[in-house]
């Protein structure tokens, strides 16, 4: 019974890593030269070593002068890093294919053999790992130089997508490095995948922000330098537009850093917004009935273009919104620059508004109540 059990346990089969059918590969005419020096494996695998690192030599001079004749009729360097990028493991990849067919030819024992192939695949995966990890940043940093056309990607979100490329590559190359050294690569991804519901969880305030700034950059609702007002009454400049929070600079001076998942589900109103930079302020103002409307129109006019800083394009103007209890409600409509100086610019107006009624004699009405005391006869004394 124990002999039987032995018999079984030494005829079965192990599976022997990259052993190919040379001879399937090779030409007619050139089997017989393989089975000829198949017998002398050391000497195969030195020729093999030779004609290999002549080939990756002559990949590598195509690449770099062949390919980049080509690449320097263009105005980019993108395709001149690219080809230096993917040029760097060609040699190294010939040699390695070379050691892997000399491996097959020793005809080593089993366990070194594999040994030394999962070596070789390990070796390789490192090369083209980093040649990935090089393009993958590459392509990126064009992208991010053209925002008219890929607004998502830009300086400030470079770290985050170079992160995220880099975890995809790094790991696409764990997963085919546990294929080669024969590790079954579902347990571990089903505690990655545990592992990163939990840490989802912890930290889905942090994820929310990250994502909410990523499309607040993407869709562009507002940028650095823009005035804003939030639904909760905030308004300032902002200063800083990250990952996780914006910044907004008070006319008080003082900063406000609001998380994007916020900003992300507020109602904002961009004063800095629209086909042009610019705001339009409204100043309401009172006149007494029977004064000369086309003189209060045209002073308040002239008064508007004499501020340095109101737009002359769209020209400033002037309407009578309505008849009030005891005054012509005009209103003066006037655009400036820059949103942040309208307080200060509708005090100036005022104040010259103030001066210039005063100069044309514009009344400017006030409520009053007339009180008129009538004397009532009081009873008659009997």
């Amino acid at each position: 019974m124990a002999e039987s059990e032995a018999v079984q346990q030494v005829s079965i089969p192990t599976e022997r890593l990259f052993d190919p059918d040379i001879h399937a590969w090779l030409p007619d005419w050139l089997v017989p030269v393989w089975s000829f020096m198949a017998d002398f494996p050391i000497v195969l695998l030195v020729l093999l070593l030779i004609l290999s690192y002549g080939l990756g030599k002559t990949l590598q001079a195509f690449f770099s002068k062949g390919l980049r004749k080509l690449t320097s009729r263009t105005p980019s360097e993108f395709d001149d890093r690219l080809i230096e990028a993917v040029n760097h493991p060609v040699l190294s990849t010939v040699v390695i294919l070379a050691l892997l067919v000399g491996t097959s030819v020793l005809r080593l024992p089993e366990f070194i053999h594999n040994l030394t192939v999962r070596l070789l695949y390990t070796v390789l995966l490192l090369l083209w790992t980093r040649s990935a990890l090089q393009v993958a940043h590459l392509v990126l940093e064009i992208l991010s130089r053209n925002r008219h056309r890929f607004t998502i990607i830009q300086p400030r979100t470079m770290p985050a997508f170079d992160m995220t490329l880099k975890i995809l590559v790094i790991g696409a190359a764990l997963y085919l490095f546990m294929l080669a050294w024969g590790i079954n690569p579902t347990a571990w991804l089903a505690s990655a995948g545990v592992i990163g519901i939990a840490v989802g969880f912890a930290a889905k305030d942090t994820l929310a922000n990250l994502f909410s700034g990523i499309f607040i950059i993407a869709d562009a609702p507002y940028k650095i330098g823009d005035y804003i007002v939030l639904d909760t009454g905030e308004r300032g400049m902002v200063k800083q537009l990250g990952m996780r929070s914006t910044r907004l600079l008070t006319r008080d001076d003082i900063e406000i850093t609001i998380p994007n998942a916020v900003m992300g589900n507020a109602k904002i109103i961009n004063e800095s917004g629209g086909p042009w930079e610019k705001q339009r302020i409204r100043i309401p103002i009172g006149v007494a009935y029977g004064s000369d409307a086309d003189q209060v129109m045209e002073t308040l006019n002239a008064i508007a273009l004499e501020h340095p800083e109101v737009i002359r394009q769209p020209a400033p103007r002037v309407r009578l919104r309505g008849f009030g209890d005891s005054a012509l409600n005009f209103e003066l409509l006037a655009w400036i620059d820059h949103p942040q100086d309208r307080g200060r610019i509708s005090h100036e107006l005022n104040m010259s508004i103030y001066r210039g009624f005063a100069s044309a004699g514009i009344q400017i009405p006030f409520p009053q109540r007339d009180v008129h005391v009538r004397t009532m006869p009081g009873p008659t004394d009997t």
